[in-house]
């Protein structure tokens, strides 16, 4: 076996479809019959058998099967993996879908019909179940090796015991595990803040990115969906294990360790929220330009040890997306108000983002309030920068900021005016 978590998520749902087709037919339902000519000798009557149409079955209940709990994890292991062309070419498909999710949902068809292949009683054999598996491996795994990365996440609690979120990415709570080293699921300190494991699996070819670099993408990735998730501070370990092909775990550096400044829980009912999320701002995230800078800055400031350091961050990146006159111009704080408050509030907010760039100023003076009484005014002005990347990136702002906030400023002073 050398996709061990292909395995793990394909019996788990041969094992629930099992079930679940098993109590269809208690309840009634039959499988239909072929009957087939078996040949003989030609002074012979001709043979015939029953061969139940075990496939036709399943194929008229796949709606019922997509709901149950296991499906989309075994989608989404099989998405994972590159040799499903090949192994749908072997199981007779003529065409193949062009999309990954709807090769991968037709490779699961296949797999399930072959673990009960001309049967009717839809009890689950350990020997067909492994079969099946094994030709599957053996076509989608050829000339490849899977290499696995767990890296622990300080910030994050799950209701779930896994939230798979695609391409061979989850996140998994520690306990729930077996397979991770023991190093990576001890609390990295004295409380009992629960283990969050981001776990990356993929099928390394030869002549493929280096795999480190691979998994330090995907968890970078990953970290900055997080952050623009929720604002609980949420970071990684500063190691990560990985191994190749069943190979022993071997420790690799992958962060700084910043600390963590609270907790995220994700509740099962928020669970698909969550990966859409990530999916989309993994999908829009931009590589260049004013955005992407602004989105490194973010970064940057949310790496800070103390709110003094970040807060430079949080204003250049503002700048970026807000100022381009320059900071002469002084508009970042009027700017910052339209899109981030209310009419009634903008007053305020104004006058508190600028207080908060007269600060920047007494920072590099070395006369800066103390840490503690500048955090609750650096982590509000974190939270507009951060509520307008994810509005950005999520499709619900325009990416020309300036020219939004300008305009809102132009609507409230024709309205002002026509009060007056």
């Amino acid at each position: 076996m050398r996709n061990r978590s292909l395995h793990a998520a394909l019996a788990a749902f041969a094992e629930e479809a099992a079930f679940t087709l098993a109590a269809d037919t208690a309840d009634g339902a039959e499988v239909p019959f072929e009957v087939v000519e078996l040949g003989g000798s030609r002074r012979e009557a001709p043979l015939y058998c029953y061969r139940p149409l075990t496939a036709s079955f399943i194929d008229e209940r796949l709606s019922m099967l997509g709901r149950l709990a296991s499906y989309l994890p075994a989608v989404h292991a099989l998405a994972a993996c590159g040799g499903i062309d090949t192994y749908l070419v072997a199981r007779g498909e003529a065409q193949v879908p062009a999309q990954p999710r709807a090769r991968a949902e037709e490779a699961l068809r296949h797999f399930l019909t072959r673990v009960f292949e001309e049967t009717t009683d839809f009890e689950l054999h350990p020997d067909r179940l492994a079969r099946a598996y094994e030709e599957l491996e053996s076509l989608v795994m050829d000339g490849r090796a899977v290499t696995e990365v767990v890296a622990p996440i300080m910030g994050l609690a799950l209701m779930s015991d896994e939230i798979p979120l695609g391409d061979g990415l989850s996140l998994v709570r520690a306990d729930r595990c077996a397979e991770a080293p023991a190093e990576a699921c001890r609390p990295l300190d004295d409380d009992d803040h629960q283990v969050v494991l981001a776990r990356l699996t993929w099928e390394a070819a030869p002549g493929d990115e280096a795999p480190l670099r691979h998994a330090q993408v995907r968890l970078r990735r990953l970290l900055t969906g997080l952050r623009l998730y929720d604002s609980a501070g949420i970071v990684l370990a500063r190691t990560a294990w990985t191994r190749t092909g069943g190979n022993p775990w071997q420790p690799f550096a992958i962060s700084a360790g910043a600390a963590m400044r609270g907790v995220c829980v994700i509740p099962v009912q928020q669970e698909d929220e969550l990966r859409a999320f990530l999916s989309l701002i993994s999908r829009r995230t931009p590589r260049a330009g004013e955005l992407a800078w602004a989105l490194g800055r973010f970064e940057l400031a949310t790496e800070r040890p103390r709110p003094s350091d970040a807060l430079t961050d949080v204003l250049l990146a503002l700048r970026a997306l807000l100022e381009p006159e320059g900071l002469s111009s002084g508009r970042l704080a009027g700017r910052v108000a339209a899109l981030c408050a209310i009419p009634e509030s903008r007053a305020q907010v104004t006058e508190r983002i600028a207080h908060l760039v007269a600060l920047e100023r007494s920072v590099v003076a070395g006369v800066a309030p103390e840490d503690h009484a500048l955090e609750p005014l650096v982590d509000e002005l974190t939270g507009w920068l951060r509520a307008l990347l994810r509005d950005v990136l999520c499709g619900h702002l325009d990416s020309d900021l300036r020219a939004v906030a300008d305009e809102l400023l132009a609507e409230e002073d024709a309205r002002q005016r026509t009060i007056v």
